[in-house]
């Protein structure tokens, strides 16, 4: 189950971060504004640009993913150093193809495993409470955040956007 909720999730949420991204392009250029100025965008003064927060959305992503199934060092390295558009859509292939090389047996034990970061101070949290109190959280916020960077700023793109393709039955 953590494997669908996060490497199948972080996957379609990255693809559909790209898709927005896209879309963005296509309206700075409709309205002939440099893509520049929606990629230094922020919702508020103190808080990350878009640029950040597609960063942020990647590490989380793969780190999130690398710590579950206790392969940190396997994560690709980016040093946010992207400044176009083009930089953050080859991130985001990035880490989605880092995803596409886990499957469900690497996340066995992803559950109980004790899960610390530096800044935790010591403290741990379980894989499973990792994964639903913090990562798939913090995931979900910055590309929410990225989208409502895009959106504050007339980009046409609504809920359907944010969600992606949806797996109907009939």
């Amino acid at each position: 189950m953590l494997y669908d909720l996060t490497v199948v999730q972080f996957s379609k949420m990255l693809n559909n971060l790209n898709a927005v991204l896209d879309k963005g392009a296509a309206y700075a250029e409709a309205k002939r504004v440099d893509v520049g100025v929606l990629l230094g965008s922020r919702l508020a003064p103190d808080q990350f640009n878009l640029i950040r927060q597609v960063q942020i959305a990647c590490d989380t992503a793969k780190l999130g993913v690398a710590r579950l199934t206790g392969k940190q060092e396997s994560a690709p390295v980016h040093p946010d150093v992207e400044t176009s558009l083009a930089e953050l859509k080859a991130r985001i292939h990035s880490v989605i193809e880092y995803l596409a090389q886990f499957s469900p047996s690497d996340f066995e034990d992803a559950a109980e495993r004790s899960i610390s970061q530096p800044r935790w101070e010591g403290k741990y949290l379980t894989g499973y409470e990792f994964a639903i109190q913090h990562v798939i959280p913090n995931l979900y916020f910055h590309i929410t955040t990225a989208y409502a960077i895009l959106r504050h700023n007339g980009v046409d793109i609504g809920k359907k956007d944010y969600l992606g393709p949806m797996p109907y039955k009939s």
